[in-house]
């Protein structure tokens, strides 16, 4: 089963930081709370990832309304795959990850994007990183049934 890495916590929590600044820098807003609870047990237990199954509700509330604010593919249009590539120039993912992208939860997403980002080697990174930034600030567009 896929992990929520602590990064993506700690990016979660930023954003709710943001969202919902703390009133009198002691309050916390109920998402943060929620997310700050979870964190808080990996930092004891030292670990770097949580369980997607079996995240408490509240928090992971809190991180999918996050979660949808990133781009949801790293596709930049450009797919080696298709040309025989056991692993995508243009986007990183492994040839396996692109056909199985629509059915990875969220969670196993954001491995994949984590991996792709700490190699930083495809195209999406530097040749074609404006192609990233520009479908990143895109509209999201809705889901195709």
């Amino acid at each position: 089963m896929a992990g929520i890495h602590i990064t993506d916590i700690e990016a979660a929590i930023n954003y709710w930081r943001e969202r919902k600044p703390s009133p009198d820098g002691v309050t916390l807003a109920p998402e943060l709370r929620a997310l700050a609870e979870v964190y808080a047990l990996m930092v004891y237990h030292r670990q770097d990832e949580a369980a997607e199954r079996g995240f408490p509700a509240a928090a992971y509330a809190a991180w999918q309304a996050w979660y949808q604010t990133q781009p949801d593919t790293p596709c930049i249009a450009i797919c080696s795959t298709s040309q025989g590539d056991a692993e995508c120039k243009g986007c990183g993912r492994r040839f396996d990850e692109v056909q199985r992208w629509p059915e990875f939860s969220p969670a196993q997403k954001r491995q994949v994007w984590r991996r792709i980002t700490q190699r930083g080697e495809a195209w999406r990174f530097n040749r074609y990183a404006e192609r990233a930034r520009e479908a990143a600030s895109a509209p999201a567009s809705p889901p195709q049934d």
